[in-house]
């Protein structure tokens, strides 16, 4: 699908859009079908590609639930987010799919999907649609801002690229998963242009652990850290022992709790997987906004896990002391409460061996196991990223107020939302809203 474009003199065009991600598409869709000439530049081979990333397991398209709560997702950016949901919101998607002839479902968790589960089939239908719209398709086309006419400039493999647009949509995405295109790198070019920008954060992301192992013993290099003014940098990560048998493996059927220093509460049941350092997967993500914001006002934050939520306390306490004989506590412990395997590393990484042996603190621990993390996993590895472009310096078509003609949409913005079809869904309806700040924009000569 390369187009790659052959102008040394700036290509003129009506609407520019940079990003081919869903919010990029569909500002493009939308401008297309109101007769706006648009040309959407991309600075990967083909579109779309972190939308193919999203259906890798099964498209998750947007969620069934009641619009106020699907509002309440947003957290602090409910303010913003809402008055796009009610253009473009859950029902909008679905039409939208099965106009391309893709039918949804809802599955038992209340997400919304296509009926065959893939993101390919969806996307070529929407690519296919976008061609007959008469959208032009410029990619290996990179964006490095403007020039000194304010031309935007394009890196391409045949050299610089100058495009003039009487107006622009930027859709660049966050900085997470650089690989397919978003990088994060246009921060400082509109920094630069006075347009407010919060830092780029991990969302949904997973954490490092506090590798308790490490001991609080005073070394000669802390002591002399901590003489010159140096915090010790904690120590991250799990035992060599624990890491080596249980990397990979999913903890199933737990819960989660979290009391921040400010008093934000989460608790919700469901599973994650132990990594080499740490812990990721949806229940962590469900809880990463509030676990990283606590590590960033107080250097670390502690969760509790129940590991066997079915159970009351009273039933485990009395299971742990019940008397074992001469079996191994492993043994017991799987035969009266079913619990081994990793969840049985768990209770010996954080209690270590004779901590294991104590009856009071093994019930206790079974039912609200501390696990203390110690920093998220860099933004590149996260699902999606918080930060980026102030709500307060758009306009409520999403225009910039410090670059006129200028709109961003997408995960650009400075918003975030648990997966579960949250994302996509503000990603489609941003895009949607730029589309109509465009047209009002290029039908008022006065204001362009």
């Amino acid at each position: 699908m390369t187009e790659v474009s052959t102008h040394r003199a700036p290509l003129e065009c009506e609407a520019a859009i940079v990003g081919g991600g869903p919010a990029g598409l569909m500002a493009a869709q939308r401008l297309a079908q109101a007769g706006v000439r648009v040309h959407l530049f991309d600075a990967m081979p083909s579109v779309g590609r972190k939308f193919l990333l999203a259906g890798k397991g099964g498209l998750n398209l947007t969620h069934s639930e009641p619009a106020d709560a699907f509002a309440a997702r947003f957290g602090a950016r409910r303010a913003q987010i809402e008055p796009m949901l009610a253009d473009f919101g859950a029902d909008q998607v679905k039409d939208w799919a099965a106009r391309l002839g893709v039918e949804t479902f809802v599955g038992t968790s209340g997400r919304v999907f296509p009926v065959g589960m893939k993101a390919a089939p969806l996307l070529r239908a929407w690519l296919a649609q976008l061609r007959g719209l008469g959208v032009q398709f410029h990619t290996r086309h990179r964006w490095q801002g403007w020039d000194e006419q304010g031309a935007l400039r394009f890196a391409t493999p045949t050299g610089e690229v100058l495009v003039q647009a009487r107006a622009l949509v930027l859709a660049l995405g966050g900085a997470s998963w650089p690989q397919l295109g978003s990088d994060g790198a246009w921060a400082p070019w509109l920094e630069a242009r006075g347009v407010a920008i919060a830092p780029l954060q991990p969302a949904n992301c997973g954490f490092d652990v506090l590798n308790l192992a490490s001991g609080s013993a005073e070394t000669r290099r802390s002591f002399l850290r901590e003489l010159v003014g140096l915090e010790q940098a904690p120590a991250r990560g799990w035992t060599p022992h624990f890491r080596e048998r249980f990397a990979g493996q999913p903890l199933k059927s737990v819960g989660l709790s979290f009391t921040g220093s400010h008093g934000q509460a989460f608790a919700r049941r469901g599973e994650f997987v132990v990594t080499e350092t740490g812990i990721e997967g949806s229940l962590v993500y469900a809880a990463s906004q509030w676990l990283r914001d606590e590590i960033a006002a107080t250097g670390h934050a502690t969760l509790y896990l129940d590991l066997l939520p079915e159970h009351d306390a009273a039933r485990v306490e009395a299971e742990v002391r019940h008397p074992r004989g001469a079996r191994s506590l492993s043994s017991h412990l799987k035969s009266r409460l079913g619990l081994d395997g990793v969840k049985m590393g768990l209770l010996h990484e954080v209690l270590g061996r004779e901590g294991v042996h104590d009856p009071v603190a093994l019930a206790a621990a079974i039912k609200a196991l501390p696990l203390t993390l110690a920093a998220p996993r860099p933004v590149a590895e996260a699902i999606s990223t918080a930060g980026g472009v102030a709500f307060e310096a758009l306009d409520p078509k999403g225009m910039l107020s410090a670059i006129p003609g200028v709109f961003c949409a997408g995960e650009m913005l400075d918003w975030e939302a648990p997966t579960g079809g949250y994302l996509l869904t503000a990603c489609l309806a941003s895009g949607a809203r730029v589309a109509d700040g465009v047209q009002q924009f290029l039908t008022e000569p006065a204001q362009g």
